[in-house]
């Protein structure tokens, strides 16, 4: 397949190299895996090109950073990278997007790499199940009206936005606070951290004087009243796939109707 994307793996090992290759593979992509080790990946990314390459950041002999430094450095063909870490460290993330790699700590979702490998190779994603706007913008208005946030409120408006972005690209919950807030407060001209607090404020009045009925049925047993208030991913992310199912119902509905 001449589109087919090629993806080279920094890993060999079952539980991750493997893993995320089968998931790859699963999504039509070329996928390869390397063992971990910096000189082995650097000439492989030379002798292959391709596409894409998750690279695990510390690697014997030459890390991720210095993989790519060497690429830009020897004039060579530079993939989209996504580097992997066994921890959270900003001064590493920093680096890699000034690279423009991007940085990611494990557990890694292989479906997460699958769309953030699309989405650097520039393939965009369809979802024929997904609704047109008007109707999704309907009822996300109405889940956020039953759940008892008032409609004046700052925090509003900022969650209803954001849970749209997540219905439409489950990407932005997977990146809260490097893609969501940010999006949001682009779109409303204000700041993430002001998105975050007024979303947070939005939540603790839902959970606070909200409709337990409506709660439970969209939140069930993974987030109860008596258990505290969710985390706004937890929030977002919940209503998000809870309009997701609402949706592929209605449209496996739909197709047997008409089958």
């Amino acid at each position: 397949m001449t589109n087919q994307i090629k993806v080279l793996i920094g890993n060999d090992t079952a539980d991750c190299g493997m893993t995320w290759a089968g998931a790859l593979k699963n999504a039509g992509m070329y996928a390869v895996t390397r063992r971990c080790d910096g000189n082995s990946v650097l000439n492989s990314i030379k002798s292959e090109s391709p596409d894409a390459a998750v690279l695990e950041a510390k690697m014997p002999f030459c890390d991720a950073i210095e993989v790519i430094r060497k690429l830009k450095a020897e004039k060579k063909y530079v993939p989209n990278v996504i580097i992997v870490s066994n921890s959270a460290d900003p001064a590493l993330e920093r680096e890699a997007a000034a690279l423009g790699a991007a940085f990611t700590v494990k557990p890694v979702d292989p479906q997460f790499l699958v769309s953030k490998i699309n989405s650097m190779c520039g393939i965009p994603k369809t979802k024929p199940d997904a609704p047109d706007e008007t109707e999704l913008e309907c009822a996300v208005t109405e889940i956020i009206r039953q759940v008892g946030i008032p409609a004046h409120i700052k925090g509003y408006h900022y969650l209803r936005t954001a849970i749209m972005l997540s219905v439409k690209d489950d990407e932005m919950i997977n990146c809260i606070t490097k893609l969501l807030y940010p999006t949001v407060a682009k779109q409303y001209q204000t700041t993430s951290s002001r998105v975050e607090r007024a979303i947070r404020h939005a939540i603790e009045i839902a959970w606070d004087r909200g409709d337990i009925d409506v709660l439970t049925n969209i939140f069930s047993y993974t987030v109860h009243t008596s258990k505290g208030k969710p985390t706004n991913s937890e929030f977002i992310a919940l209503i998000a796939d809870h309009l997701r199912l609402k949706f592929k119902r209605r449209v496996a509905a739909d197709s047997t109707l008409h089958a």
